[in-house]
């Protein structure tokens, strides 16, 4: 079975809202600034957008306020094509411990990150609905680390249960990715070196740990 290109789908989707000349709404679920930037950037040539920054499975709440600052600031600087809005969601660590309960040992990118998608573009999926949005999807395509046919999976999923159409995704083509690396250079984003979660970030230094240790018995 072909792949899908994700990518090529959203090309077809814009190719049509141009030919319409109408300015849909898009409600984009966030993950943090860095990812946000190119996102916004292309996204907002044909969209009217609303940040949505939900991410209860930021770990600890200090990081979680530096993240929310800077895609607030991003949002308040970058120039966009059309109005761009932000709104917070709920922070609730809580509810994303109960989500990985038993899969706290699962390796970073499998069951317990896929469920954490999908725990967040709910969410997203969820207020789109109740604000008559158009369409709705995340950023969270844009990283190299993410399992882009997981995320649309789950929002076409979510699209069937809210009735909002959801926005097919690939955002690190186009050199998307390398584009984000640009803009956070450009606007000097805080960029953290782990997915958010308490288990990645173990994961992030015990990878951290073994670099040095097989560093230093190179030497």
């Amino acid at each position: 079975m072909n792949k899908r290109n994700y990518q090529k789908e959203l090309d077809k989707l814009i190719d049509n809202i141009k030919k319409e000349g109408r300015v849909p709404r898009l409600f984009l679920h966030s993950c943090c600034a860095p990812c946000s930037s190119y996102v916004l950037e292309y996204l907002s040539q044909y969209f009217e957008i609303t940040v949505f920054f939900y991410n209860p499975n930021i770990s600890l709440e200090e990081e979680y306020r530096k993240r929310v600052a800077e895609i607030r600031r991003l949002v308040a600087e970058m120039p966009f094509t059309h109005p761009v809005h932000i709104e917070e969601g709920a922070y609730d660590p809580q509810v994303f411990y109960e989500m990985a309960k038993g899969m706290e040992k699962v390796p970073e990118g499998g069951e317990r990150c896929f469920k954490c998608y999908r725990l967040r573009m709910e969410e997203a999926a969820k207020l789109a609905e109740e604000g008559g949005y158009d369409y709705f999807t995340t950023t969270l395509s844009i990283s190299p680390l993410k399992n882009t046919e997981k995320i649309n999976e789950i929002g076409e999923e979510l699209a069937e249960i809210y009735k909002v159409p959801h926005l097919p995704s690939d955002f690190k083509k186009k050199n998307g990715y390398k584009r984000s690396i640009e803009l956070s250079h450009e606007y000097d984003l805080y960029r953290q070196n782990y997915c958010g979660c308490v288990f990645s970030k173990r994961e992030q230094e015990e990878k951290l740990k073994q670099k040095q240790i097989s560093e230093g018995s190179a030497l």
